[in-house]
């Protein structure tokens, strides 16, 4: 499928992207190889076949939530670079 330098340039404007003139066509011939393949895939027979999110299958490898005691404040500022006062010391922001 070809795209032209116009609609190159138009797209271009709605993203917000500035194309330098020389790179315009060469980008038109890309995205046109691009939608060639997109094209390629709707042509294969989908029917029956569930949607997926992911091509494996995933799994959750989070370990279950376990209540625990909170950290004293010693712990907590063991390896804080900077500690005053019982509790951390970081950059001002203005």
């Amino acid at each position: 499928m070809k795209i032209s330098p116009k609609e190159v340039l138009h797209v271009a404007h709605l993203a917000r992207l500035d194309i330098a003139e020389a790179d315009v066509d060469r980008m038109a011939d890309q995205i046109g190889t691009i939608l060639d393949y997109v094209d390629t895939l709707n042509q294969v027979d989908t029917f029956g076949v569930p949607a997926t999110s992911h091509a494996i299958t995933l799994t959750n490898a989070f370990r279950e939530d376990e209540a625990q005691d909170h950290l004293g404040p010693q712990a907590s500022l063991a390896n804080a670079p900077e500690k005053e006062d019982g509790a951390f010391v970081v950059p001002k922001i203005l």
